[in-house]
């Protein structure tokens, strides 16, 4: 079997790899460049499942990449869709006190807000219902107006179709296989490349792992679930709880999608393999022992207080609690409105094994000749434009 060649290689045609491809295209003119894809198309999973909220980056500490590129990747992305004409919903966001105690994190999300340059306005009760009707709060609220929706999947097949107009090459149903003597082994066909980049997203660590990159990591996946709503007239914002910051997750919300629709969640419930979407579909006996094995080692050490979390997340497999943690948000909610589950999503989080934490900010290693993207952790997609930017810089600085 004859081995291809390129210039660049990615693996992964999520939103990551592809803005990676985009940003590559307009630094290296005349570069060869191919995706592989193991699925048949884009957007099947993480890039696809997300709720497609910009996210306008003030929950971040200073120092994190993510506050570095989650205020340009929201601007860059509202830039993109407009001048694309993709569904856009600038609809802003409301983040509520449900008592006291929360105001405490109102501070330290405005604090985070100001040191971020971030648009982002405390308001009182009154100022509260003028924005946001239905919205509850107890004394203070933050309002972002800059937080926005799209449609996932309408971005990733636009970047498609943009990608292959400028002679990017891709290779669906053609999964990365292993990484040996200096060539990438693909299921159809070998291929060398002049360097490597790897988007693999839910599989990162597996591929890093092949170029000795990573070792110290591993992926653990949580599945999330939203609840649709009947009524789009319940509210017009996002409405967020404060949330626990020691966590990556936001807690359960009501979003605004790009197309007016209400729904609620996530949920991040511990799942017990990578692609465990529902039923046994995806499964993997390998990955179930991994997952359960390191998810079981949280439980005892009780890490990052996981067993709690653990507890907590199980719970909102029951409809009625679900709801009820959403209703803490709202004034007035009919709990019989909500119709059927959305398609579920899982959010791999890079798993540092020499401290059992999560790692909560992007996380890229190199290896030779390769760029190994681990942790493309929430709000990955909102940053991704930019994020991009950076990935290229630190490729050219290798060449």
């Amino acid at each position: 079997m004859s081995t291809q060649e390129v210039d660049f290689l990615i693996a992964g045609a999520g939103i990551i790899g592809l803005s990676i491809a985009r940003e590559l295209r307009a630094q290296f003119n005349d570069a060869t460049i191919l995706i592989l894809e193991k699925e048949k198309d884009v957007g099947l999973h993480a890039s696809g499942r997300n709720s497609g909220v910009l996210h306008a980056g003030f929950y971040y500490s200073a120092d994190s990449l993510k506050a570095k590129f989650t205020k340009d990747g929201n601007k860059a992305l509202t830039e993109y869709c407009l001048q694309n004409h993709l569904p856009l919903n600038r609809c802003g966001k409301v983040v509520v006190a449900r008592n006291a105690q929360e105001l405490e994190g109102i501070a330290e999300l405005k604090k985070r807000g100001d040191r971020n340059g971030v648009e982002l306005h405390l308001v009182d009760e009154k100022e509260l219902a003028d924005l946001e009707p239905n919205a509850r709060t107890y004394q203070k609220a933050l309002y972002s107006p800059t937080t926005s929706t799209v449609d996932p999947l309408e971005v990733c097949t636009r970047l498609v179709t943009d990608l292959r107009s400028q002679h990017v090459e891709f290779a669906f149903v053609n999964p990365f296989v292993e990484f040996k003597n200096g060539i990438i082994h693909t299921e159809k066909y070998p291929i060398a490349c002049k360097y490597f980049i790897n988007a693999a997203g839910s599989y990162a660590d597996k591929v890093a792992h092949q170029f000795g990159v990573g070792k110290d990591y591993t992926l653990i996946p949580f599945k999330g679930l939203y609840l649709k709503y009947h009524d789009d007239s319940l509210l017009g914002k996002h409405i967020y709880p404060v949330p626990n910051l020691k966590f990556p997750f936001l807690g359960v919300h009501f979003t605004k999608t790009a197309y007016g629709k209400v729904k609620i969640g996530p949920t991040a419930v511990p799942a017990f393999w990578r692609e465990n979407y529902g039923g046994i579909a995806n499964f993997k006996f390998g990955e179930l022992y991994e997952v359960m094995k390191e998810e079981a080692k949280l439980f005892m050490l009780n890490s990052f207080n996981f067993r709690d979390f653990a507890f907590e997340e199980m719970k909102k497999y029951s409809r009625e609690y679900f709801i009820k943690q959403a209703a803490e948000l709202v004034k007035h909610l009919d709990a019989k409105g909500f119709g059927d589950y959305g398609h579920p999503g899982i959010r791999a989080q890079l798993l540092d094994k020499r401290t059992n934490q999560l790692v909560q900010d992007f996380i890229v290693e190199e290896g030779e000749n390769s760029l190994h993207v681990l942790n493309a952790v929430s709000p990955a997609f909102t940053c991704s434009l930019v994020f991009a930017q950076y990935i290229v810089g630190r490729i050219k600085e290798r060449l």
